[in-house]
Formats: structure tokens, C-alpha cells, sequence
């Protein structure tokens, strides 16, 4: 038997990855711990919220998951909208990546 299909789940994971990656570059190419260190902490639990929310154990507790996991993502895209207006992000990795926080 085949596991459905999960968008949200999907694009979720792949968004924790641009950030971990994201975090990486920030703190070795630009020196820049603070905002990125709240950027990896949100991004990542965006998908960490949306999985848990598979495993929830009611209708009201899978709601509240994924609100949650929207109040992290955008707590991310506050974060990402930072590092470019303080010019840590060019305009097109900030282009890419906020496309990406606004679809999820």
C-alpha cells in the first residue's frame, strides 16, 4: 500500500533544509550567529510541527499543531525579511526562500 501524498509535509522538510543551509552560510560566510540562530530555530519547527501534527491525538490538537507551525513560519518569514533589509541576504536568495515560507 502506497502512502498518500503530503504537500505541506513535503515542502515543509524542504524548507528546514534551505534553512539549515541558509544558517550555515550566514554563520561562516557573513559571521552572523544572532538572527540566523532565530531563523534555524523557527524554520526547522515549522516541518518538526507539521509532522508532529500527523500523530496528533485529536481533531482540535491537529488544528492547534498546524497553527502553531503557521505562527513559526511566520516568525520566519520576520527573520528572513530582516537579514535582507540589513543586507545579509541578496535579493534573490531572499526572493527564493520567502516564495517558499509563503507557499507552506
Amino acid at each position: 500500500m502506497s502512502e498518500k501524498k503530503n504537500v505541506l509535509k513535503d515542502k515543509s522538510f524542504s524548507f528546514a533544509i534551505r534553512i539549515i543551509n541558509l544558517y550555515k552560510y550566514l554563520t561562516a560566510a557573513k559571521n552572523e550567529y544572532v538572527l540566523s540562530k532565530q531563523l534555524l530555530r523557527s524554520g526547522t519547527a515549522v516541518g518538526a510541527l507539521v509532522r508532529e501534527s500527523q500523530n496528533a491525538e485529536s481533531k482540535a490538537d491537529f488544528i492547534h499543531k498546524l497553527a502553531v507551525a503557521k505562527k513559526e513560519c511566520d516568525e520566519s518569514l520576520y527573520w528572513i525579511e530582516l537579514l535582507f533589509q540589513t543586507d545579509y541576504l541578496l535579493s534573490t536568495e531572499y526572493g527564493i526562500i520567502n516564495n517558499e515560507a509563503t507557499e507552506i
